[in-house]
Parts: C-alpha cells; structure tokens; sequence
C-alpha cells in the first residue's frame, strides 16, 4: 500500500509539473502602437530580461496605426492561434491609460496568455478562440518596484512586467489578480452572416504593403455560395452604411488571373475572402478603409 502511495505521488506531481511546464513556455510576444523610433519597446523587453534572462522575447508588430485597437484586436487574432500553448502576449494600444480601464490577463481556449488593457483588444480573440477566464490585473503585487508615480507607460511598468513573471513561472495565473466573470469590451462590428444569397461582412484589415482589401468572411461561409474560379463575385463597400464602392471581380487563384490594374476577388493567407487589384492599391484607388466602421456585402454570378 505504501508503494502504491508513493508511486501515486509521484505520478501526481509529475502531471502537475507538466502541467506548469505546458502552461508557461518562457515566450513572451509582444505588441503596440509605440513604433520603433525611440526606447520605449526597448524598455518593455528590457523589463522582461530583469525578470528572467531565460525568456524568449519577440514581436507581432509595433506598426499598430496610433490608437488603432481596432487592428490590435485584428493583428492578435491573426498571430495567436500559430504560437504554443503557455504563450504569453502583450498587446498595448492604450489611448485610455492611466484611466479607469481594466488591466487584465486573458486566457484562451487555446491556451494561451493576453495581457492587455480592457479596451476592445480582445474582442476578435473572443470570439474566435473564446475566453477560458479573465483576471484583472493586482498593480499592488504585479507591478514594476518603484514605479507608482508613473501613468503613462502601464506598457513597462504593469504588462511587460507582469508578463514576464507569468512567462517565467515566477507566478500563476492565479496570482495575476482577481478572477473576473467571463466577458471584455467588444467592439461592434458586422460579424459575416449568409442571408439569402448576400453574405455580410466587414473589411477586417488592409493588406498594408498592397492596399489589398481582406474581409471577415472565412472560406467555409464563402463556400455556401458554391464559388468557382471565373465566377463573377460582385462587391458593395459601405463607410458607416453609406456605399463608397460598388464593383465586380471574377474569382480567382492567382493574382495574374486579371490584366494588371483590374479588380479580382481571392482567399488570401487566412483563408478569408479579400479584393485586390492586380498591381495596385485597392484601397488607395478607391478610397477605402478597414475596421468596424467598413462593411460589405457580397454575392456571386456563376460563369456558364
């Protein structure tokens, strides 16, 4: 009986250090709006590194258009899925800091670790890898020593910090702080919906280098109007409910599919359906924008 014990013991505290293990990767992942033109991403990792010189430090972007958590909660959405389980984020586009907004450490489904403020960032996360739990962050215990007087930079003193402890184990998620219930600020959006033959949807993001314009609408929704190369996809765009583009482009594989500067329709890496012109900027010809004020609407001819 007492080997029996023993041998459950041991088998129940290596369950939990694998569990530990598995929920705490050393990763840190890092973005914002700061740019890169003075010390301030700097300062993050370097808050990281005197937490633990074992971390892996690296980025999504520090390109987020100033303010912008709108192509915050995008860029996450795009970037969490392909990193491990245990992964740490921290995402700081904050035009609200140092105000009464929550400070918060989200949980996937997935398994992986958004520290950010409460301020719509999470909304895409949300929805599409959901919310195993949310803590608010305890600035009495996970904060940078000494560094009280400041509040303008909770990105160094509160989220790199507390990031890097999670990361490194030197707390648990537990410790973050207080749990809260199970929701975050969500941003407003045209979710993409089939009804009849249109599907509605919203211009997610701009394919930045390209001005290629990529929607919500994922493949699998797409699919329910039975596309085939060659078919004509016709495209309305709408700023705020009011129409800014109305056009055709034939559904293609490749981008050479059209003559240069002509409209074509394409999954792009995603798998999300998305309009470009060959050659040129979509969005600079026609004066298009992304986020939750662009809608669309969509349908499709089939060639004969």
């Amino acid at each position: 009986m007492i080997r029996k014990a023993i041998l459950f013991a041991g088998c129940a505290l290596w369950m939990l250090v694998t569990a530990t293990v598995s929920a705490q990767q050393k990763i840190v992942v890092f973005q914002s709006d700061f740019g890169l033109k003075d010390g301030a991403v700097s300062a993050m990792k370097g808050v990281a590194s005197t937490v633990s010189t074992d971390l892996k430090l690296y980025d999504i972007t520090h390109e987020i258009p100033a303010y912008n958590i709108w192509e915050a909660a995008y860029r996450l959405e795009q970037t969490v899925p392909y990193w491990p389980t245990g992964t740490v984020f921290v995402s700081v586009v904050d035009p609200g800091v140092g105000t009464e907004r929550k400070s918060v450490v989200l949980k996937t489904n997935t398994g992986q670790f958004i520290v950010t403020p409460d301020n719509g960032t999470l909304t895409l996360v949300a929805a599409s890898l959901g919310i195993a739990e949310v803590r608010e962050i305890d600035e009495t215990v996970n904060r940078r020593k000494d560094s009280q007087q400041s509040y303008t930079f909770h990105g160094r003193d509160v989220y790199a910090y507390t990031a890097a402890r999670l990361a490194a184990g030197a707390i648990t998620y537990e410790q973050v702080g207080p749990r809260l219930p199970n929701e975050v600020v969500r941003i407003p959006y045209q979710a993409a919906v089939l009804e009849g033959h249109i599907i509605k949807g919203s211009i997610a993001v701009l394919d930045v280098q390209y001005g290629n314009l990529w929607t919500n609408i994922r493949r699998d929704l797409f699919q329910q109007l039975s596309p085939q190369y060659g078919d004509v996809v016709h495209l309305t765009v709408l700023h705020k409910g009011m129409l800014v583009y109305k056009g055709d482009a034939p559904y293609s594989q490749t981008f050479g599919a059209v003559a240069k500067g002509k409209p074509l329709s394409y999954l792009n890496s995603l798998l999300d359906l998305s309009f470009a012109l060959n050659q040129a900027s979509f969005a600079a010809v026609y004066h298009i924008g992304s986020g939750p004020d662009w809608s669309v609407e969509v349908g499709i001819t089939h060639k004969k």
